[in-house]
């Protein structure tokens, strides 16, 4: 009994998307435009929560002890920003010549999904767990989120130019800085003041952002079902975007630890790399979708190549984590 109990807390964020999918197709009406719930407005408060609450959980101090590994860093942040994008656009070339009848906003997603920036904890989490480099993964995925806020809009809107479905970018700009960059940087600026607290409490943060992304994700499916998209697509959609999502992690991956041993990486730096390059953030990348795509009636489907990718990251890497730290046990024991 208890091993179920421990199984449904470790995994209560991923059984709470599935969960809130489904109220939102059972009870569409209250997080829908125009509901009881006003979700555009707790939206937006709740993606400053977000950002000011991870800007509040970054530890700076333990972040500048990796910083002097500028290999590492390249590696990530072109996989990251670059490469990963680059497979992105080939992909929206191939998959419409594969799919004539695929939907416009499951290209943005696929777009959207390439120039998201890396996770923070889970890449930090892995990579000690797997004895690679923690220090250098911890400075990659804070850095990679730090700049992200502003870089991934810049991509989406370079990227979306190509789909002839760009917004105007100044007026998106603005509201981005607003609800991002400005938590974000308010969260780092008074953790030195509550860092004790915040470092204690930090499970209560956790669970606050992942309820206000699920709430987000909640009302974004919500306007899905009121608008009659799943009715106009169909539930096999959802079958192919999950092998999509699927090709693009085995993809990413190969390339990646095939980059590392082209260059010689040592082991903890080959691991940092792999965990911090492969991975995608949702918690950033909810809120992103939400400013950027809000007004898109189809920001359902923008969302689901990412919500998908999500879990297959945490499985795969929790699978190559353990199997990786149990090499280095192993190790470690035939050489003491």
């Amino acid at each position: 009994m208890t091993s179920k109990v421990h199984w449904i807390r470790s995994n209560g964020f991923l059984l709470g998307l599935g969960l809130v999918v489904v109220l939102a197709f059972l009870f569409p009406g209250p997080g829908a435009r125009d509901g009881w719930m006003h979700a555009e407005v707790v939206n937006n408060f709740g993606i400053a929560l977000i950002l000011f609450l991870q800007g509040l959980s970054l530890a700076f101090e333990k972040v500048r002890s990796g910083a002097g590994n500028w290999r590492l860093h390249t590696i990530i942040q072109v996989f990251t920003f670059v490469v990963f994008p680059i497979i992105g656009m080939l992909m929206d070339a191939i998959i419409p010549r594969l799919w004539p009848a695929e939907p416009l906003a499951l290209r943005q997603g696929i777009l959207f999904l390439c120039v998201l920036p890396s996770t923070v904890s889970t890449s930090v989490v892995f990579t000690a767990v797997a004895r690679g480099n923690t220090p250098g993964a911890l400075f990659n995925a804070a850095f990679s989120n730090i700049i992200g806020v502003l870089l991934t809009p810049v991509l989406v809107q370079l990227l979306m130019q190509k789909t002839g479905s760009s917004a105007p970018f100044l007026p998106l700009l603005g509201k981005i800085v607003l609800l991002t960059l400005v938590p974000f940087a308010a969260g780092m600026l008074l953790r030195p003041v509550v860092k004790h607290w915040v470092d204690t409490h930090k499970a209560w943060t956790t669970r606050l952002s992942n309820a206000v992304i699920l709430f987000i994700v909640y009302t974004a499916f919500c306007d899905s079902v009121t608008g009659q998209i799943w009715q106009r697509y169909g539930l096999g959609l959802t079958g192919v975007i999950f092998l999509i999502a699927a090709g693009l992690f085995a993809v990413i991956s190969f390339l990646v630890l095939g980059t590392n041993r082209v260059l010689g990486l040592s082991r903890e730096d080959a691991i940092a790399s792999y965990f911090c390059s492969v991975k995608k953030t949702l918690a950033m990348g909810v809120p992103l979708a939400m400013l950027i795509f809000g007004e898109n009636a189809d920001v359902s489907l923008i969302l689901l190549p990412i919500m998908f990718y999500h879990p297959m990251q945490l499985l795969v890497n929790g699978i190559l984590a353990n199997h990786w730290g149990r090499q280095a046990h192993g190790h470690s024991h035939t050489h003491g």
